[in-house]
């Protein structure tokens, strides 16, 4: 179960996403976006050790789904990943990654799709957040995750064996739902800039097209 601090931490999560959002291929807002913490969700790591965190940003009416862990200390092999670090009130300095590349959050991910894993409340200790949802319709575990690569759209992980995908929205729509064919999905809510409330596909597992 991971704990919630209510401490400082410098530079604030969104000003260190500001920095590196412009350099993905699946940005469309300006090279200075001007970003808001807009929802998302937690997950715990079974070991304790890693933060994991799933943020939603909004750029103007646009939204993104950042996928983040904290670290204590370096992630080896995963310097292309690191976003920055931050200095936490009470754990000290924190490495941030894309935990696209993370695989403390690749496992994580794919325990939530299955139902292994649920979904916690960003700012709340051992808080389920019921506004996500998911479902699985395989009878076998998800295989392996592969190497993510970035589209216009998403981030897309070829699952063991190649013969399906996870993809991970990163831009999001709100209202989408998973495709026909899709063998497991979640689903999530955020708020847009005129404070309504939507819903939409957060990541869905499916046939690679």
């Amino acid at each position: 179960m991971a704990l919630i601090h209510r401490t400082t931490l410098k530079p604030a999560k969104v000003d260190l996403l500001a920095g590196w959002l412009p350099t993905r291929s699946w940005y469309h807002g300006p090279a200075a976006p001007e970003l808001v913490k807009a929802g998302g969700f937690r997950l715990d790591d079974p070991a304790g050790e890693v933060g994991i965190e799933f943020m939603v940003v909004t750029e103007g009416t646009d939204a993104y789904l950042v996928p983040l862990t904290y670290r204590a200390a370096p992630l080896d092999g995963a310097g292309h990943a690191l976003l920055g670090t931050m200095e936490h009130g009470v754990l000290g300095t924190r490495w941030a990654y894309d935990g696209c590349h993370d695989p403390v959050l690749t496992a994580g991910l794919a325990a939530l799709v299955e139902g292994r894993a649920a979904a916690q409340a960003q700012s709340l200790t051992d808080t389920p957040d019921r506004e996500v949802a998911r479902a699985y319709g395989g009878v076998d575990p998800l295989p392996g995750l592969g190497v993510p690569l970035d589209t216009d759209e998403s981030t897309e992980f070829t699952l063991a064996g190649g013969g399906a995908v996870l993809e991970l929205r990163r831009v999001l729509v709100p209202g989408s739902q998973p495709a026909a064919g899709t063998r497991g999905h979640v689903t999530g809510a955020w708020q847009r800039p005129d404070g309504t409330r939507v819903r939409g596909l957060f990541a869905a597992v499916g046939p690679r097209r």
